[in-house]
């Protein structure tokens, strides 16, 4: 957003006094000490001094130059000699105004030395320009001049403020008044400026107050390298703290971030404790910090656990706690296994008492159960509800988690465990168990539960059918090969009868698979074959791509002995897992696929294996795949012709890769493009004449005899939706795409306001027989395509204006409105920028004109009309005479630069007897800044500030 007003004019006073002048002989000079530029600087510390020299204010909206250049100012102004080391001024002796001035100069030095220890976040370039480039060049390297000078007077700093401490006075800073009695002739001023009440009074409270928070910042920040000072930054900090509630609402003129205050209180608290407090003195951060420094990781699962009744450890901390456990538990410290469970059960139990989900975490470490785990489980729960007080919420909550703790557990022990115990029995009522059982019996008919406790259960030898039971559940959980195939070994061993590719019904594979593979005929490895891709199959889908490819290994080197097509198979499918991992993995940072796989998706679409199934996916990804990575000299020079004959994808590829590879020379792609025109024209049009085979059934295939007939309209959905949208990410391939359907969009007869876009140029510009195409799956297809454009890159400009030409063509003007606002943004850092003209032609403009004449908002229509390379007085004029606006009206009257428009403005207001609205209009009249007697340069600097200003206000209306 822009800055405020006042602190817009300190930045425009101080460049205007520190131009360098030129003198006859062309040399650059420094900016001469005339009265003019004396007059700029002392403008430029009087809008500081309405803004009672407020760092906070100033820092927030002023560079470090500037900033830097306006206390230097200050400083000369109050009398302090130039190159006086401030440390060696006793301010004691010092007029209260010139001690307030030093004070000010080097709360700020070490404000902004700690400030520039903070990460900053990188701000997107926009388009580069030249000057403004150099200008942020030396606006940073001069920074970086003035932070050096700063870092290397820290410490003379730091002594000046801790000598301020013991001033123990009030002090003055300069108003308005005292600079204006400054700048009079020394024999007017008879010493008033240096009398002890002349300025604005800063009570000796609110100094300390305020000198002690930025001595405790830069304590904290020397900290890091030397831990002894965090002991002053703490002294500091509780200081502020102790005369903020001492004082509260007096200290009118402290400005101090009380959260971050209590921040470092706490942070201090905890670096400064040793791990000789005692637990009673010490805070619970102090404590953890002390148990993970000495290793007493058993005292810190305590604390944990106390908490969970307290809850005053933030849910973030907790997490961090686990987060720094793994990581030395990962290591090679196997000891904190343990610790990393009981934490992390700590936190899982406080999170279901607040209703929060359960971490991951959790789920990991309780892949595993053991009786230890849910005894200790079972200890957190019991001690972190109070039965008596707690309200039946929270008993719902924990009586829950344990349900589906029990329905979770396959172990029968572990479940009679919890179903045992007294936590248990009290939350959950007789019918609620019972109905518990059920829905284990249910989810296995096999297990047999008891509704009562059984004192010998331990002892009871498990049946058969419970082995069976818990062995299919075992099969239908895990994900390694090798354990599927011992589980079914065993399986087969106890029963021939049951075919075990049957028992989930997620297992799912591919019909053109399942014929083949269903017809093995030992059952054991027609089991094993079956479950093993299916679960590949599942975990490919999911994105598990680790347990995807052992899965597929497995079953590939399992029916490499036996059958060849199986094999091959197999092997599509491994093809298929490497190009979405790569998707998935390096090809979201833009780096290239290896050549060996590049290789292989080409092998795949040259093979000509007879009778092997194939899934019309693969053709699709691997030609998808070719085209994202531009592999366009394969597709167009070196795929075989009978590959492109059969393969109605392949030839759909070819065809795009060409037309993007002539890209962006129109004379030479217009014969490829043409090409492609035909064919999607085809898939696009509607015939009343099928062709009968020999078989008697219509053939889907036009009548034409020619391999541009690629596929019928009624697949064109289909088309659209899966191979474009699913695979294609590649930005060229998708403006190539999204261009030819808007041109063809754009050739209907009825449409009266056309979508703009890239390379449109290069399309034929009629069709011979428009009856023939089915423009309202053209219409549909041209949105599902921008929209989907929109989720690989949602700042591309075009792609932008195309979806707002949409809602415009479609009357859905506040929408329209928004995404032409949206594209100017992206291109122009939110309008920080010019936008470029090629993206805000005079067509967009006379569209977002229309949009908001429609909406009713007529001052925003004319203060549009500005933006057109010829200004449109008629339709400004036309608007502004509509009294029934909807918009802000003349509280937009300062974002025209037209004086024409003004005028007219002004004369309107006057025929109507608006005279407050009059008066707005002649007050932007005469801004200096729009008098017609300025430079070029001016006027234009004027109109683009007024342009940034409004488009940021419309952003903020319609984002």
């Amino acid at each position: 957003s822009a800055d405020p007003p006042p602190v817009q004019l300190i930045v425009q006073f101080l460049e205007q006094a520190s131009k360098p002048s030129v003198n006859e002989q062309n040399q650059v000079q420094p900016p001469p000490d005339n009265k003019r530029n004396r007059i700029l600087k002392l403008l430029a510390l009087k809008v500081a001094a309405h803004l009672k020299w407020d760092l906070d204010v100033l820092e927030k909206s002023l560079s470090v130059p500037v900033l830097n250049m306006l206390l230097n100012e200050l400083l000369c102004i109050s009398k302090v000699p130039p190159g006086t080391k401030h440390v060696d001024v006793d301010l004691a002796s010092l007029p209260p105004t010139t001690a307030m001035a030093i004070l000010l100069y080097n709360r700020w030095a070490i404000r902004t030395i700690v400030q520039s220890s903070f990460p900053v976040k990188q701000v997107k370039p926009g388009p580069p320009q030249l000057n403004v480039m150099n200008q942020m060049q030396q606006e940073k390297e001069l920074t970086e001049n003035i932070l050096k000078v700063l870092k290397e007077q820290a410490a003379d700093s730091i002594l000046v403020l801790e000598g301020a401490l013991k001033l123990n006075k009030d002090l003055y800073v300069h108003t308005i008044r005292t600079l204006d009695l400054l700048a009079m002739e020394p024999g007017m001023v008879n010493g008033e400026t240096e009398s002890s009440t002349a300025g604005l009074k800063i009570s000796a409270e609110e100094i300390e107050c305020q000198v002690c928070y930025d001595l405790g910042a830069i304590y904290f920040q020397q900290g890091s390298t030397n831990p002894a000072v965090h002991e002053n930054a703490k002294e500091k900090f509780f200081r502020t703290k102790e005369l903020i509630t001492k004082n509260g609402s007096s200290l009118l003129h402290c400005s101090i971030d009380e959260k971050r205050l209590a921040g470092y209180c706490q942070a201090c608290e905890v670096l400064t404790s040793s791990s000789d407090d005692s637990s009673q003195q010490a805070s619970p951060y102090s404590q953890i910090h002390n148990c993970m420094k000495s290793g007493n990781y058993q005292d810190l699962v305590k604390i944990f656990l106390e908490d969970n009744l307290a809850l005053s450890l933030p849910v973030q901390f907790r997490q961090s706690v686990l987060r720094e456990l793994f990581q030395k538990a990962q290591q090679g410290n196997d000891a904190l296994d343990e610790i990393c469970f009981k934490v992390c059960a700590c936190n899982t139990v406080c999170d279901v008492m607040q209703g929060r989900t359960i971490d991951i975490y959790f789920c990991q470490l309780f892949l595993k159960p053991s009786k230890e785990k849910i005894d200790f489980l079972l200890e957190v729960c019991s001690k972190s509800i109070n039965l008596e007080n707690a309200s039946e919420s929270l008993k719902r909550k924990m009586a829950a988690f344990l349900k589906n703790l029990c329905l979770g557990l396959e172990d029968l022990q572990l479940v009679f465990m919890i179903s045992s115990h007294e936590l248990f029995i009290k939350l959950l009522k007789d019918d609620e168990r019972k109905l518990l059982i059920d829905q284990m019996r249910k989810r296995s008919p096999r297990i047999n539960l008891c509704t009562k406790p059984v004192t010998s259960f331990y002892d009871i030898p498990a049946s058969a059918s419970v082995n069976i039971g818990q062995l299919e559940h075992q099969l239908i959980l895990s994900v390694d090969p090798w354990r599927i195939r011992q589980i079914l070994i065993e399986l087969h061993g106890m029963t021939s009868e049951r075919q075990f590719w049957t028992i989930s019904n997620k297992w799912e594979v591919p019909n053109v698979y399942g014929n083949v593979i269903l017809g093995i005929k030992d059952n054991l490895t027609r089991d094993l074959v079956y479950i093993l891709m299916a679960k590949g199959l599942h975990c490919s889908a999911i994105k598990d791509f680790v347990h995807a490819k052992q899965l597929f290994a497995a079953c590939l080197e399992l029916v490499t002995e036996f059958s060849p097509k199986l094999r091959q198979v197999m092997l599509n499918e491994m093809l298929l897992l490497d190009i979405y991992t790569h998707e998935a993995g390096a090809g979201v940072s833009g780096e290239r696929p290896p050549s060996d796989l590049i290789s292989r998706v080409r092998g795949y679409l040259e093979m000509r294996v007879p009778d092997i199934p194939l899934r019309q996916v693969i053709a699709e990804e691997c030609v998808a795949f070719l085209l994202n990575w531009r592999e366009n000299e394969y597709l167009t020079m070196q795929v075989p012709l009978p590959l492109v004959q059969t393969n109605p994808y392949v030839k759909l590829g070819q065809l795009l890769a060409a037309t993007c590879k002539e890209l962006p020379g129109p004379k030479e792609s217009r014969r490829t493009a043409k090409d492609l025109w035909e064919v999607v024209v085809q898939i696009c049009s509607v015939s009343n004449q099928h062709k009968r085979g020999n078989d008697g059934r219509v053939s889907l295939i036009k009548h034409r005899e020619s391999t541009l007939g690629i596929m019928y309209s009624k697949v064109l959905h289909y088309f659209v939706k899966l191979f474009l949208f699913a695979l294609l990410q590649e930005p060229l391939v998708l403006t190539t795409i999204l261009s030819l359907f808007v041109k063809l969009h754009n050739v209907r007869e009825d449409i009266v306001n056309d979508i703009a876009a890239e390379h449109i140029a290069i399309w034929p510009s009629s069709i011979p027989n428009l009856q023939s195409v089915d423009f309202e799956a053209v219409a549909v297809t041209v949105k599902e395509l921008v929209s989907y454009a929109l989720t690989i890159n949602a700042n591309n400009h075009f792609w932008l204006i195309i979806q707002a030409d949409i809602y415009f063509a479609t009357n859905q003007y506040s929408a329209a409105l928004h995404y032409y606002l949206q594209a100017g943004a992206v291109c122009s850092d939110f309008f920080n920028k010019m936008v470029p003209p090629d993206v805000y032609t005079d067509q967009v403009i006379k569209r977002m004109i229309k949009c908001c004449s429609l909406l009713n908002c007529h001052t925003q229509v004319a203060i549009l009309c500005q933006f057109l390379r010829e200004v449109d007085y008629k339709t400004a004029f036309k608007a502004l005479q509509e009294q029934n606006s909807h918009d802000a009206m003349d509280s937009y009257y300062d974002y025209i630069w037209d004086v024409t428009i003004l005028e007219y403005l002004t004369y309107l207001h006057q025929k109507r007897g608006e005279t407050d609205k009059r008066q707005i209009a002649i007050k932007a009249i005469g801004q200096t800044e729009l008098n017609a007697s300025n430079p070029e340069e001016v006027l234009q600097l004027a109109a683009q500030r007024r342009k940034k200003k409004f488009l940021q206000a419309m952003a903020k209306l319609y984002f």
